[in-house]
C-alpha cells in the first residue's frame, strides 16, 4: 500500500507551531508552580481543592499537546500508510475525558459537603512572626493561579486557529476563562470569612460545573471527530469553508459534470474523496492528477483528496 506523503507545517506556520511549543511548556512550569502554591495554602476550603483540582487538570491539554507534537509529524510507513495525524484527535479526547470525568466528581464532592453541611474553618497562620488570617494567602495563590493564565490563553488562541489544533484551542479556552474559577474560589473563602459556611462549597460547585461543560463539550467534539464527522473549523465548531471550496473549484471544471465532495479530519489535516461524473474521458488521467494538486494548493489542510470518477452520483439524501 503506497502511504501518503509526510505532513510537514508550511513554512509561514513553522514560527506559529514552535511559538505554540514554547508557550506550552511555559504553560506546563507555571501550572505546576501555581499547584503547589495552592496545595500549600489549601487549607480546608472546598472551592480551594476545586480550584487545585482543576489546575491540576489543566496540565492535560498542554502535556497532551507536546506528547502529540513529537508523534504526529512521523513519516508514514507500510504499518501507518495514513501516518500518524490521529494521535492528536486521541491528545483531544485524552485531555476531553478527563476534564468531563474529573468535573462530575468535584460537583458531586462539593454537592455532597452542602447536604452534609460540612463546615470548612479557615484559621490563622503565622510567619516570620506576625500572625494573620490564612485566608490572605488562599487568594494570594488564587491570583497567582489565575491571572497569568489568563494573558497564556489569549495567546495560544490565534495560535490554535492558525494551526487548526483542536487541543491547544481547548487549552487555551481552560486558561482563558481560569479567571472564572479564582473569582468563584476567593468568593467561597470571603463568604467563610463572614461565617457564610455554604458559601465556600457553592463556589466549588460553580467551578464543578464549568469544568464539567468544558469537559462535555469537548469529549463530545473529539468523539464525533473519532468518527469521522465533516471537518469543523476550531474556533467555533462549524462545518469547515474548506470543504465548499473543494466542491465549487471542481465544478468549476469543464471536463466535470458533477462532483461529490467528503472529507475527514485526520489530526490537523484533512482527507477524503472526490467523486466525479466526467464529462468527457479525454486525457482523464491527467485531469485529475492536475486537480488534485491543484486541491492540495488550495490551503495546506488538504493534505490528500483522492478524485475518483464514477458514471453517476448517489441521490442526495
Amino acid at each position: 500500500m503506497r502511504p501518503i506523503e509526510n505532513f510537514e507545517y508550511p513554512p509561514d506556520l513553522q514560527k506559529d507551531f514552535e511559538k505554540a511549543k514554547k508557550l506550552e511548556w511555559i504553560t506546563v512550569f507555571y501550572l505546576l508552580s501555581a499547584i503547589v502554591v495552592m496545595y500549600l495554602t489549601m487549607g480546608n476550603s472546598q472551592a480551594m481543592k476545586t480550584a487545585w483540582f482543576e489546575d491540576l487538570l489543566s496540565l492535560t491539554p498542554s502535556v497532551s499537546f507536546l506528547i502529540s507534537a513529537r508523534i504526529f509529524s512521523r513519516k508514514p510507513n507500510e504499518e501507518f500508510p495514513y501516518g500518524y495525524h490521529r494521535v492528536v484527535s486521541i491528545a483531544y479526547l485524552c485531555s476531553s475525558l478527563a476534564l468531563f470525568a474529573v468535573g462530575g466528581f468535584l460537583l458531586l464532592d462539593s454537592g455532597m459537603t452542602i447536604v452534609e453541611q460540612d463546615r470548612p474553618t479557615i484559621g490563622m497562620i503565622t510567619l516570620f512572626g506576625h500572625s494573620f488570617w490564612l485566608g490572605y494567602l488562599m487568594i494570594g495563590a488564587l491570583i497567582y493561579g489565575s491571572v497569568p493564565a489568563v494573558f497564556l490563553g489569549r495567546m495560544k488562541l490565534p495560535l490554535a486557529e492558525r494551526l487548526h489544533e483542536k487541543n491547544l484551542y481547548t487549552d487555551a479556552e481552560m486558561n482563558k476563562a481560569d479567571w472564572m474559577t479564582g473569582l468563584a474560589a476567593i468568593v467561597g473563602i470571603i463568604g467563610i470569612g463572614f461565617g457564610l459556611w455554604w458559601a465556600d462549597s457553592a463556589a466549588a460547585a460553580l467551578i464543578s460545573l464549568d469544568i464539567l461543560h468544558d469537559g462535555y463539550k469537548n469529549l463530545k467534539q473529539a468523539v464525533v471527530d473519532l468518527m469521522n464527522q465533516e471537518p469543523k473549523t476550531v474556533n467555533n465548531q462549524e462545518t469547515d469553508p474548506l470543504i465548499k471550496l473543494v466542491r465549487e473549484h471542481l465544478s468549476r471544471k469543464t471536463w466535470i459534470r458533477d462532483v461529490q465532495v467528503r472529507l475527514r479530519e485526520e489530526g490537523h489535516i484533512y482527507m477524503g474523496e472526490a467523486f466525479v461524473v466526467p464529462a468527457e474521458d479525454l486525457n482523464l488521467t491527467q485531469h485529475i492528477e492536475e486537480a488534485a494538486q491543484e486541491i492540495k494548493n488550495i490551503n495546506w489542510r488538504l493534505h490528500e483528496v483522492v478524485i475518483t470518477p464514477v458514471k453517476e452520483l448517489p441521490e442526495p439524501d
